[in-house]
């Protein structure tokens, strides 16, 4: 039986994924053989050498050791796409805020109070300093096609807006996802040069922080409204607060606000609140708690931030997991070994992922204990798992 650590508060939808395999799950188990996180940091906590996986039931994963997770062959998981609709319907709510001054208008409203029956007439006289633009028709440029990024397009374009997408590693998934209408730009300046909106959908990476700087500001249509609900690394916000000043960003409204962006009227700071929905959380526990019961149970791995996705169908016989170093002639000292052992291999997949390699192997008996010292004494090689029948160890 395999043993689950939870922390946070984790929907009872993604528990019962657990303990319906058979599994114990506890906020306590001191030695698991994987972990159920939300938000919960663990970057500093001790990891406990019967550790085989951590599964996040959100997207980002700086509250995880990954690095560390590596080197000990531990499985990070994430759940991509799981709070998707969430997150779109909170991109598109803010496109809409951004347009129509609708935050403006309610901050003044409120100021009515106690004008009793003048309340009415006041609302008449001053709605006109809230007026703004209509989005059907203007433009609105989508940095990034992952799960999000194609929902908002796809959502801006039935609301009658002109839509540009820009992802130059746009996934087979993501084009058949993508409505036909949507217009794909061969570059950032091409996107920015053409939108009246542009919302941002991309990780934080070497590549993409400060991706909003003074230079491709200078490049975009004055007055664009601007959406991060990404990360608050990817926009330099000096220079857009600068931007925001000049008037050449009409406004930006984003999750990740900081001191200085509160100050500024032309901000609508909104609170994390991307995946803040009762089906957004359970739809992430559920696809969490479905990648680390597969995991354990039959070695299978997908939406990894570590290691390769590699799945292969389960198996009546024995199987072999084996992580290492994506350096040459690994998987032929693995199977010199099963040879020596007169092990034969019914299936072998190998995936990379960066530095790192996982190999799935089906063979029909079990392996000696003294067989595993040697695969574990390779050089390179740094975890293995043997997976008898019906999903034990």
């Amino acid at each position: 039986m395999f043993r689950i650590r939870t922390y946070n508060k984790i929907a009872p939808a993604g528990l019962a994924v657990l303990k319906e395999a058979g599994f114990h799950v506890s906020a306590d188990e001191a030695n698991p053989d994987g972990i159920l996180v939300r938000s919960a940091d663990l970057n500093e906590m001790e990891i406990s050498p019967s550790l085989k996986a951590i599964a996040r039931a959100g997207a980002g994963y700086n509250n995880i050791p990954v690095d560390r997770s590596s080197e000990r062959g531990i499985v990070v998981f994430n759940t991509p796409g799981a709070n998707a609709n969430s997150v779109k319907e909170l991109v598109i709510a803010g496109l809409l805020l951004s347009a129509r001054q609708i935050v403006q208008g309610i901050t003044w409203t409120r100021t009515l109070q106690g004008s009793g029956d003048e309340v009415e007439s006041l609302v008449e006289k001053g709605k006109g300093a809230f007026a703004g633009p209509e989005i059907s028709g203007k433009t609105l440029g989508v940095v990034g096609l992952g799960a999000i990024g194609v929902m908002v397009c796809n959502a801006a374009e039935a609301l009658g807006m002109r839509v540009i997408g820009y992802d130059p590693y746009l996934s087979v998934e993501s084009a058949w996802g993508l409505s036909r209408s949507v217009q794909r730009a061969s570059n950032l300046d091409q996107l920015f040069s053409q939108s009246d909106y542009i919302t941002l959908h991309v990780p934080l990476n070497n590549g993409t922080r400060n991706m909003v700087n003074p230079e491709s500001i200078g490049r975009m249509k004055k007055g664009v409204r601007l959406l991060n609900f990404a990360r608050g690394g990817l926009v330099d916000d000096p220079a857009l607060l600068s931007a925001l000043d000049s008037g050449a960003v009409g406004s930006y409204v984003t999750d990740f606000p900081t001191e200085e962006l509160l100050a500024n009227e032309r901000v609508l700071p909104v609170p994390h609140l991307g995946a803040s929905t009762p089906e957004a959380e359970e739809n992430c526990a559920i696809m969490a708690a479905r990648q680390l019961r597969d995991y354990l149970v039959t070695g299978n791995i997908k939406n990894s931030v570590n290691f390769p996705d590699c799945e292969m169908a389960p198996s009546e016989n024995g199987r072999l997991i084996v992580a290492n170093r994506n350096i040459p002639n690994m998987v032929g000292q693995i199977t010199a070994i099963l040879a020596q052992e007169e092990q034969n291999i019914l299936d072998l997949l190998n995936r990379h992922k960066g530095e790192m390699a996982y190999n799935i192997i089906d063979i029909a008996g079990n392996l000696s204990p003294e067989a595993v010292a040697r695969m574990r004494a390779i050089d390179g090689v740094i975890m293995v798992r043997e997976i008898k029948p019906h999903g034990t160890e």
